[in-house]
């Protein structure tokens, strides 16, 4: 029994290798990676190896390290930007909250019938007409403020 799970063993670790194939990368001419088993007619493919790991990419160190000319030369200038990237960032880190509790609800409303909400004080339960206009609401929302 020993050796039969060890052999099994042995031979399905092998089998990973065995069941790599060759894999080629392009670029098409709107910009698109691809990557297919088989090279594309009529263009230029990278042949990568699935065999072994691919190393990391090194990370680009940001601009920080080396100040512009602009930085430099307005100091002033430079303050103002950096006030406006960060009002910005908090508006981003706002509307992404609120396209997670949009989602939630309208997940909420989608998945039960029985939606109980507080309207004007009292907790009642909403109507399907109700539901489904709030449902068509929460899917507006999305498609004009969420990504």
């Amino acid at each position: 029994m020993r050796r039969m799970i060890i052999t099994s063993s042995l031979l399905l670790a092998m089998s990973a290798t065995a069941m790599a194939s060759q894999v080629y990368k392009w670029v098409d001419a709107q910009g698109v990676t691809h990557f297919s088993a088989q090279p594309p007619l009529g263009q230029e493919a990278t042949s990568i190896n699935t065999a072994s790991p691919q190393p990391k990419p090194v990370a680009i160190e940001e601009k920080k390290a080396a100040p512009t000319f602009k930085d430099i030369a307005d100091p002033e200038q430079a303050a103002i930007d950096k006030k406006v990237k960060q009002e910005i960032a908090a508006k981003e880190v706002k509307r992404k909250q609120y396209c997670d509790e949009v989602r939630t609800n309208l997940a909420q409303l989608q998945n039960n019938p029985r939606v109980r909400m507080e309207i004007e004080g009292e907790v009642r339960r909403l109507s399907e007409d109700e539901r489904q206009s709030r449902i068509s609401e929460a899917q507006k929302s999305i498609r004009q403020n969420c990504k």
